[in-house]
C-alpha cells in the first residue's frame, strides 16, 4: 500500500493479514465456551436421561455407574400401569385448558390496550406482574387462595350465595386439577398479551381505515385483518405457550403435589415422583423421554407451518 506522507515523501507500507486458517481457528476458539456450556448444562443430561430410559436404573447404578440394559421394558412397564393413561389425561386437560384460554384472554387484552386512553401504559405495565413473579410465589398465593378453610374465593362465593359450603379446591379429585389449571392461565396471560400486542403494533393502519370504509363491522375486521397479518405471531405464541405448560412443575408441586390420589398429576411430576419418590429413575426417565417426544413432534410441525406464513 502506499501511502503518500508529502508531496515529495512516500512511503511504503506492507500489510500482513493473517492466513486463513488462522482466521478460522480464531473464531472456533470464540465459540469454544459457548459449545462446551451447551454440551455440559443442555445435550449431555438430555443425553443421559434418554439412556436411562432403556436402561434399569436403581440407587446403585449412582455408586457404580453401571445400570443394566432392558430395551423398552420402562415403557413397557408404564403403560400396562393403569396411571399412565389418567396422567396423560391430565397432561392434555391441563395443556388445552391453558393454552386456551391463555391465548383467548391474552389477544383481548392486546386488542384492547392497542387502543389509547389514560394509564394505558401503566395497566399494561401492573399485567405483566404475574409473568415476573417467580411460580413458586404464584404457587403459594393461589394454594392460600384456593384454601378450603379460609381461602378468599370461598369466602368470595359464599358472599355472594353462590355456594352453601367451602367448596375443597386443592383436596378433591374433581377440583384440584381445575385449579391448578386456573393459577397457571393467570400466570401465562402477560407473556401471550405482550406478543400479540407487539404483532398488532406492526399492522398498517390503512388496512382497518380501508375496511371501515367498505363497512366492515369489529368482527371483520379481526378475523379478515388481524388474524391474517397475525399468523406468525399466533404459531410463535402457541408453540411456545405449548412448550412451557408441557413442562410446568412448579406450580402443581407446591398447590397439590399431583393428588389427591393422582387427580393433577401431569407428565412433569409424575417423571419427579417416579424418579425421586418411588426411585424408578429408569421409568422416570422414560416419562421425561415422552415429554421431549411430544416437543418434538410439535417443533417439527411448528416450522412446517411457519415456512408457509
Amino acid at each position: 500500500m502506499n501511502r503518500t506522507l508529502s508531496k515529495n515523501v512516500v512511503v511504503n507500507v506492507q500489510v500482513k493479514r493473517p492466513k486463513k486458517a488462522n482466521w478460522k481457528i480464531g473464531r472456533l476458539l470464540f465459540i469454544l465456551p459457548v459449545v462446551l456450556y451447551l454440551l455440559a448444562i443442555f445435550v449431555y443430561p438430555i443425553y443421559r436421561t434418554i439412556v436411562m430410559g432403556f436402561e434399569n436404573y436403581s440407587i446403585t447404578s449412582i455408586g457404580t455407574g453401571e445400570a443394566p440394559f432392558v430395551g423398552l421394558d420402562n415403557y413397557i412397564n408404564l403403560f400396562k400401569m393403569g396411571l399412565t393413561w389418567k396422567v396423560l389425561e391430565n397432561t392434555l386437560l391441563f395443556v388445552v385448558g391453558s393454552i386456551v384460554f391463555q391465548i383467548t384472554i391474552g389477544m383481548l387484552l392486546a386488542l384492547f390496550f392497542s387502543k389509547k386512553f389514560p394509564l394505558n401504559g401503566l395497566l399494561r405495565s401492573l399485567l405483566l406482574i404475574p409473568w415476573l413473579l417467580p411460580l413458586i410465589v404464584s404457587g403459594t398465593a393461589f394454594q392460600w387462595i384456593f384454601n378450603q378453610s379460609h381461602g378468599v374465593l370461598n369466602w368470595f362465593l359464599m358472599n355472594l350465595h353462590i355456594i352453601d359450603k367451602p367448596i375443597a379446591w386443592l383436596v378433591s379429585p374433581h377440583t384440584a386439577l381445575l385449579s391448578t389449571i386456573i393459577t397457571n392461565i393467570w400466570v401465562g396471560i402477560p407473556f401471550s398479551m405482550v406478543l400479540f400486542y407487539s404483532g398488532l403494533q406492526d399492522i398498517p393502519p390503512e388496512l382497518y381505515e380501508a375496511a371501515a370504509i367498505d363497512g366492515c363491522n369489529a368482527w371483520k375486521k379481526f378475523w379478515f385483518i388481524t388474524v391474517p397479518s397475525m399468523r406468525a405471531v399466533i404459531a410463535v405464541v402457541l408453540m411456545l405457550s405449548l412448550i412451557y405448560t408441557l413442562k410446568v412443575f412448579d406450580i402443581i408441586m407446591i398447590m397439590t403435589g399431583g393428588g389427591p390420589a393422582n387427580a393433577s398429576d401431569i407428565l412433569s411430576t409424575w417423571s419427579y415422583n417416579l424418579s425421586f419418590q418411588q426411585l424408578l429413575f429408569g421409568q422416570g426417565s422414560a416419562v421425561a423421554n415422552i415429554m421431549i417426544l411430544i416437543s418434538l413432534i410439535f417443533a417439527f410441525f411448528y416450522i412446517k407451518i411457519t415456512k408457509n406464513l
